[in-house]
């Protein structure tokens, strides 16, 4: 039987993070987990998958105006069985534990939603954090959303933003640093691919250990 190990993916909007994940998770041939935690997060919560689209993590803005906390703050409450937390707090807590149910089943990717935090404990984890140049994010958003250069350089700017802003809120750390991932990929030099087969290797050698 093979060894449990999980590839974690965060990355920047337009710089095909999710796509080497697609391509990593068909060739290794385990599951890949991105936005359908949030369909599994509604059915736990008893909310519709809309309403759980709405405080997914790139769509948080509006909700970290009305309830921005440390992340010490955070545990405090969320152990306080009397207070109701918002249900943006409510969808991390449910995916994150979903996040831990998943590692524990098998191997797998599992894309953004802090997973590289949620399982930092754990060993058998591969952490990693997907960027790009500027000009081919944009190049690449424009061509995936049929965009035009101007609409494609302002949602990547604003994704970034609110992906940022939920790993900074529920972690505490540094959204795409080396502290906060174990490796950052570069997909303007290394391609697509390449990236896939670094990561490849890297499964690889987490199984023969």
């Amino acid at each position: 039987m093979s060894k449990k190990t999980i590839v974690t993916i965060g990355r920047e909007f337009g710089s095909g993070g999710r796509e080497i994940g697609m391509r990593l998770s068909k060739r290794l041939g385990i599951p890949l987990y991105d936005k359908n935690l949030v369909s599994m997060a509604a059915e736990k919560l008893e909310i519709s998958e809309d309403t759980a689209k709405e405080v997914d993590e790139s769509t948080l803005n509006k909700f970290l105006a009305t309830y921005l906390i440390s992340p010490a703050e955070y545990v405090s409450y969320m152990n306080n069985e009397e207070f109701m937390p918002p249900l943006s707090d409510q969808m991390f807590q449910v995916q994150s534990q979903i996040i831990e149910e998943l590692a524990d089943r098998g191997s797998c990717i599992i894309v953004g939603r802090c997973a590289d935090y949620v399982l930092r404990d754990r060993d058998g984890v591969i952490s990693v954090f997907v960027h790009a140049e500027k000009a081919d994010k944009i190049r690449r958003i424009m061509e995936v959303y049929h965009l035009s250069e101007k609409k494609a350089a302002e949602r990547m700017k604003k994704i970034d933003k609110q992906r940022e802003n939920y790993y900074d809120r529920y972690t505490g750390n540094e959204w795409g640093s080396i502290d906060s991932h174990k490796l950052l990929l570069n997909s303007s030099v290394l391609g697509i691919e390449k990236a896939v087969d670094v990561l490849y290797d890297l499964y690889m050698g987490e199984q023969n250990r």
